[in-house]
């Protein structure tokens, strides 16, 4: 499976300050997202996103804390 994300050079970030440690993300793209010792989500391996659906992490998190980072 290919991943459109990574060929647009997009990688996937959380963004600390919104994250509430759900966990939604870790159970939707393990291979992504892991949980830090403070309980917040953070990407473990950006490159990931083509074993897994990253766009779904993404518009299932409830505190819309995860987004696409555009890479140069």
């Amino acid at each position: 499976m290919t991943d459109q994300n990574q060929t647009n050079n997009k990688i996937p970030r959380v963004d600390p300050n919104l994250c509430i440690g759900c966990g939604l993300c870790v159970t939707t793209c393990g291979d992504v997202f892991a949980l830090a010792d403070d309980g917040k989500s953070y990407v473990k391996n950006p490159s990931g996103c083509a074993k897994c659906n990253c766009q779904e992490a993404i518009d299932n998190c409830p505190a819309h804390a995860i987004s696409w980072l555009e890479q140069s």
